[in-house]
């Protein structure tokens, strides 16, 4: 063996084996509880949402789906997750924390056949009732 691996190789001893962490949407969980008013620019009726976990954000289109999804980006102050609800749709929705009480989202996707796409402002309102 080459004297020069020798160090190489003796170093890697140290090092242990990456470890592979599942994507946690920690910044989903720092919202606030509450209800939110998510209001749809481009002229669709706003819409109330109870927010328990925060990941109810990530469906509005297919609420109440049980959808695979797949997390693109798991920022401190942004992600993305791409879902499949199995012969319902897709989607991809995109989660920009403003505050813990204020956020901008935007997804695109199909629901059935019909496809659709939307920005809005999510921001809470008070209480669930």
């Amino acid at each position: 063996m080459p004297a020069v691996l020798i160090p190489l190789i003796a170093a890697g001893a140290f090092i242990g084996p990456a470890t592979a962490q599942a994507p946690t949407l920690q910044m989903l969980e720092q919202l606030e509880r509450g209800e939110w008013e998510i209001r749809f620019r481009g002229g669709e009726e706003p819409m109330k949402l109870c927010l328990r976990t925060g990941q109810e954000l990530i469906q509005l289109r297919h609420p109440q789906a049980n959808c695979s999804r797949y997390v693109v980006e798991d920022g401190t102050g942004e992600i993305t997750v791409q879902y499949t609800c199995r012969n319902m749709g897709y989607g991809r929705t995109n989660i920009r924390k403003e505050t813990n009480r204020l956020v901008q989202i935007a997804g695109q996707g199909s629901v059935g056949s019909s496809p659709f796409e939307f920005t809005a402002e999510a921001r809470r309102t008070g209480s669930c009732k």
